[in-house]
């Protein structure tokens, strides 16, 4: 990547500053509100755009940016249309590229299991690359919302509940996306700000409300982080934030992100936001454009608020040029950013469709994401890895199905060229072992949770008692059951709330028929969130958390299943033994009547249940392997922790070494741990590795009570291990005078 010096970098901006400048001189107050509007395209696939009204709009200088438009024919047209306009300026184009283009990663979640960051930032580019091939140039991700309720859908886009794992993901995605803003890079888009993943139970779009310290240590860093990587465009949230929406939200933009976190990008609505700022009770739709104006907001997606209404505020004085062409300049600059002044067909070459996307690279690239994405549950008695022989049954409602493999949001997917894991299965076993199927059971008993008649990609209902007898049918013959089951793939994402996060009666019912027939099992557990998984952990042989994989999972679980790969993932969530213990979390605060963290007995005058203990079922960095990793006591050196990891299993493998950090006395009450650092090592079997944390100010560091950013001295609790488990962590003092 090409790096530019500071004066490179300065006389670049006077550059932009100048040509910027006297374009603005010359629009006129409608044309800058048209620079503030977003509109929605009329394809989400490849195709022209004919006699779209987007065209009138763009040429009258009315519209400025448009989503969801794929292809290179119809954002042609776009830019032809941008062409004929008074000025020329350029069309701004994006889309939902949240994991892949058309080689589609895990999802977010999923991702964030591998934590693996030089594979992450390789996913982003690798959906940049693609999506720019077919004239893409802004994404709508990275979503870097901390989310501690599994209820909440949307946990399926972000990357788990640790502010810093999150943080070094969500700066590691910005780089990917956007390098140096070359042919082959797009505008990274940061969401949503703010607390969007803090909703009262779980409930999308529902009330948000927190304290600033909570904010500060929590919840904020990773879009600082984010921004702080260069990221050009942030989106609001639809949620409040100190009982204003987000959007008008002017501390939360003005006085947060633009001047404490010194950010100079544009800022977007989510999904017309602005007017939702009227269902929030603060006024009519020009009331509501005026306020997000005047808080920073600078692009409104399509409310039409801003073009609508700003001109007639303007006039009345309710809001100001200044904030106006405040507005327009931080778009125009990002335009400018981009290339497309320069060259507006940048993005729009015919020939990249078919070399850039899609290819055997990046299919491998994927590939090998979703095995490292996945995380071993359960493994009783080493049951898996399975051997390529004999008889095996697949069954269930995900084990032959081609368009949920993908998951949410995954709206430029080529369904269609992807393998279900029936295919890979069959193609990995070929003339080795007999492999059968049977779906076994729907998804669901009740056909009513396909919302609005099958957006939930189930599979075709059909008799649930004729289904699960072709199951016992099969794996009767067979010698081992693999079960692929859990939600579809929009069970999870936006508006997918669940209040119950238990396996679907019908599959459990499927589960105990198979299970009496005393063979080896395996379930698979598809899902975009923790789900409870308790009755499966005390009667399944083997669990393997699968996620959503993408467009190559079908290959990447028989990579896993069969040995050729070794599981390495680690949750990024706590999976609760209940949906009653949610929001569930490892780095919760102490109260003043602690019970342990393990206790398997109920404290009468304790903070606990009665029903259920506080303990996660599989907690946060939990995951395991094939092998088995044997880490040694903690060595302090000054402000370097030391351990010595060593494999001492059968099969070469990677483990995640993870550094927690608790500041035993504060001036305000700080988490049990927090994790601070981490480390993913590969180790041949037998081979041992040391693995050093130096631990800086910065990690020590805490906003208190004031808001100040302080390092208190006193002692620290140092831990390292292969998860936040208290009982699997290797502890030491760390004394800082």
């Amino acid at each position: 990547m090409l790096v530019m010096t500071g004066l490179q970098v300065w006389a670049q901006d006077q550059q932009m500053n100048t040509f910027i400048d006297q374009l603005m001189a010359k629009m006129t107050v409608e044309e800058k509100l048209g620079q503030m509007n977003l509109m929605p395209g009329t394809s989400a696939t490849t195709g022209e755009l004919k006699n779209s009204p987007l065209l009138q709009l763009i040429e009258e200088g009315k519209l400025g940016t448009v989503l969801n438009q794929k292809g290179v024919e119809g954002i042609r047209q776009l830019q032809d249309a941008a062409k004929k306009s008074r000025l020329g300026i350029p069309v701004l184009v994006g889309m939902d590229v949240i994991h892949g283009y058309e080689t589609i990663f895990p999802i977010p979640l999923g991702m964030s299991c591998s934590w693996d960051l030089k594979a992450i930032e390789q996913a982003a580019r690798i959906a940049a690359k693609e999506a720019t091939a077919d004239g893409i140039c802004w994404t709508y991700s990275p979503m870097v919302d901390i989310a501690l309720d599994a209820r909440w859908g949307r946990i399926a886009e972000g990357n788990g509940e640790d502010p810093f794992l999150g943080s070094r993901i969500a700066e590691t995605l910005v780089r990917g996306y956007q390098g140096n803003y070359g042919p082959e890079n797009m505008m990274a888009c940061v969401k949503h700000y703010a607390l969007y993943g803090g909703a009262e139970a779980g409930r999308d779009y529902n009330t948000v409300d927190m304290s600033h310290v909570r904010m500060y240590n929590q919840y904020f860093p990773p879009y600082e982080a984010a921004v702080k990587a260069g990221a050009g465009s942030v989106m609001t949230s639809f949620n409040i934030v100190d009982y204003i929406p987000a959007t008008a939200n002017k501390w939360l933009i003005d006085d947060v992100l633009r001047h404490q976190w010194n950010w100079n990008g544009f800022v977007v609505t989510d999904y017309g936001a602005i007017g939702e700022i009227t269902q929030h009770g603060l006024g009519d739709l020009q009331q509501a454009s005026a306020l997000a104006l005047k808080a920073g907001t600078d692009m409104d997606m399509c409310a039409e608020g801003y073009i609508k209404t700003l001109a007639q505020s303007l006039e009345e004085g309710k809001v100001t040029m200044a904030e106006i062409d405040h507005a327009c300049r931080r778009i125009l600059e990002a335009k400018y950013k981009l290339g497309l002044f320069e060259n507006p067909y940048r993005f729009l070459d015919p020939k990249r469709h078919e070399t850039d996307i899609y290819t055997s690279e990046h299919r491998e690239a994927a590939r090998n994401l979703a095995a490292e994405s996945f995380v071993l549950l359960k493994n009783e008695g080493q049951l898996l890895p399975l051997k390529k022989q004999g008889k095996i049954a697949l069954i269930g409602p995900m084990a032959d199905n081609r368009v949920n493999m993908t998951g949410t949001w995954a709206p430029t997917a080529t369904n269609e060229r992807y393998t279900t894991l029936k295919e890979s299965m069959e193609q990995a076993l070929q003339g080795k072992a007999t492999l059968t199927y049977a779906q076994g059971c729907n998804f669901t008993r009740d056909s009513t949770l396909q919302k609005d008649g099958g957006f939930y990609r189930a599979t075709p209902f059909r008799d649930s008692e004729q289904m699960k007898q072709e199951a016992i049918n099969i794996a009767r013959e067979a010698d081992i059951i693999i079960c692929a089951m859990g939600e579809s793939a929009e069970m999870s994402g936006e508006c997918s709330s669940r209040a119950i996060l238990e396996i679907f009666d019908v599959q459990r019912e499927l589960l105990e028929a198979l299970l009496a027939l005393g063979k080896p099992l395996v379930v698979l557990n598809f899902a975009g969130r923790p789900t409870v998984l308790t009755w499966e952990q005390g009667h399944i042989p083997a669990i393997l958390q699968v996620w959503f994989g993408g467009s190559e999972a079908g290959d990447a679980i028989c990579d896993v299943l069969f040995g050729d790969k070794v599981p390495s993932g680690k949750l990024t969530v706590s999976m609760p033994q209940a949906t009653g213990q949610e929001p569930l979390y490892y780095n919760f605060l102490p109260t003043g009547r602690p019970v342990g963290e393990n206790r398997q007995t109920f404290s009468k005058f304790g903070s606990n249940y009665f029903d259920v203990r506080n303990d996660p079922l599989f907690p946060f960095g939990f995951g395991l392997s094939y092998t088995t990793f044997e880490y040694s006591d903690i060595t302090l050196n000054g402000r370097t922790a030391s351990v010595t990891v060593k494999n001492i299993g059968d099969y070469d493998a990677d483990e995640i070494v993870q550094l927690y950090i608790h500041d035993t006395v504060a001036s305000i009450t700080r988490p049990v741990r927090e994790l601070k650092g981490f480390e993913r090592i590969h180790l041949k079997k037998g081979e041992s590795k040391e693995v050093k944390f130096e631990i800086t100010n910065d990690l020590l560091s805490f906003y208190n009570y004031d808001l100040d950013y302080v390092l208190e001295p006193g002692d620290f609790e140092i831990m390292i291990g292969p998860d936040s488990c208290l009982e699997h962590l290797k502890k030491a003092i760390l004394t800082v005078r």
